[in-house]
Parts: C-alpha cells; structure tokens; sequence
C-alpha cells in the first residue's frame, strides 16, 4: 500500500500533472459563476507551464543535484565491486521486441563495459525489479545479452531482480553481495540520482562510493532557453521528482539525509 501510495503520489506531484488539472479545474471553473477565477486560474497554469517549458528551471534544479557528487577519482585504486542501478532498459519493450531496449539513461548500464574491463576483478550488480504499479518484467532479467555484447561474461554479473525502487535497490543489493568490511564498491547511477542514491545504501549499512553518470547540465549555470517546450517540461518533471523523492524518502527515514553529500 505505501508503494502505491507514493507512485500515485508522486504522479500527481509533477508540474506537468499539476498544472494541467490546475488548467481543466480553471475551464471548468469558467463556465460557471465563479468563471473570473477560472480566467486566472486557467491563465496562470498556462503561464506557468510556458514557463518551465522554455526557460533554464529545470537546469537550475538539475545542477543542484548533479554537483552534489564529483566524479569518481579512479587514483584510489580498484574497487571490489560494482553496482549498477537499473533505469536504463525498457523491460517491456524489451520483451516485446525481443531485444534490449535502452532509454534516455543509457549511461548508466553503458558504463559497465569500461568498468568491467578497467577492473576484470570487480564484481558487478545490476539491480532493477519492475518499479511500474502494475507490475511485469524485471528490468534486470534482460540485460545480460546486452552486456555480452560488451564483451562481459555472464558470471561476472550478478542480478538483483526484486528491487521496485531506490531503496529496495539498496536493502536487497546488501542481502545478495553480503559486503565484508574493507570492500570498495562503486555505485553506478544518474548524477541528478545519486544523492538519493547514496543515501538509501547509507541507510541500509552499505558503504559506497559514488560513480556518477547520465549528467543532464553543466558544471555552471548559464542562462539558456529551452529549444524545446516539450523538452523543458520533461526535464523540469524529471528534476522535481527527484527532489520530492529525497524529500519523501527524508520523511520516511529511507535515506541517511535530507541532501546526502560526499
């Protein structure tokens, strides 16, 4: 039931979602005798949506997050292990395909091949069940012809198939490499992620070190409007969900801070 609830949640905490119910609830509004706070309400969502969809709002937020983590200072030797958040397979389209279907965070599962072959001694964990609310095939289950294509056997992996979310990822991670004390692992995931990231393996007891990948922004702000509409929109969506989801997981003490940092 909590995993439902914060699903359904945080769909309808996305400024796409809510500023489009903001702009039916004005045109309803405007047809009946309250049609002058409709005006604004439909007008003001309207606004608004234009303006997260061309101006830099979700770079901004995005930066905040991508910096959180440097990338990984590969001077500090081999690590033991390596951990790979799911995200990156469309495991239903996978399945109906037949074939590895990749999406807009293709970094994170691509950057197996140049670990694997940095550090043959590595372990490797790709962890990812199926975060949908209706359930399906395990993102994990398929992934393991596109990393022999990349040369990486089949018993160097190890697959982490149960996980629905970040936490989950990190608890269940835990139960399946059992880490001893002194082990070095990487954690392979999005840079706007990693903070969350980071935090839930914390939680769980489960020291890592951050690899982050997929970057959406630069090191420096810069004032740039959005080519796209679309696009802008996207990204914002993208950006407050990670934000809420921090926030969220804060509140439920699913992760070891509200911001976590190097």
């Amino acid at each position: 039931m909590v995993f439902v609830l914060s699903k359904l949640l945080g769909l309808l905490l996305l400024p796409s979602n809510l500023l489009l119910l903001a702009g039916l609830a004005g045109l309803a509004l405007m047809f009946t005798r309250r049609h002058r706070a409709g005006i604004r309400i439909a007008s003001t969502s309207l606004i608004v949506f234009l303006l997260i969809g061309y101006l830099p709002v979700s770079d901004a937020l995005s930066r905040i997050l991508e910096n959180r983590f440097p990338p990984w200072d590969a001077s500090r030797g081999a690590p033991d292990g390596i951990i790979v958040l799911g995200g990156a397979v469309d495991p239903v389209l996978s399945l109906l395909r037949g074939t590895v279907a990749l999406n807009k965070s293709a970094a994170r599962v691509t950057a197996i091949a140049r670990l694997a072959r940095d550090y043959p001694k590595a372990r490797i964990v790709y962890s990812s069940g199926n975060a949908s609310l209706f359930g399906g095939p395990a993102e994990a289950d398929h992934v393991i012809p596109l990393l022999e294509s990349f040369g990486v056997s089949r018993g160097r992996v190890l697959l982490e198939n149960r996980s629905r979310n970040t936490a989950e990822n990190a608890r269940f991670t835990k139960q399946l490499v059992k880490p001893k004390a002194g082990e070095r692992w990487l954690l392979v995931t999005s840079a706007q992620h990693m903070p969350r990231a980071v935090g839930c393996f914390r939680r769980a007891g489960f020291p890592v070190e951050a690899y982050p990948v997929d970057w959406q922004t630069g090191p420096r702000f810069k004032f740039r409007l959005h080519a796209s509409f679309v696009r802008g929109v996207s990204k914002t969506d993208d950006a407050v969900h990670e934000w809420l989801g921090l926030f969220g997981y804060w509140l439920a003490g699913r992760t070891s801070a509200l911001l976590p940092g190097p």
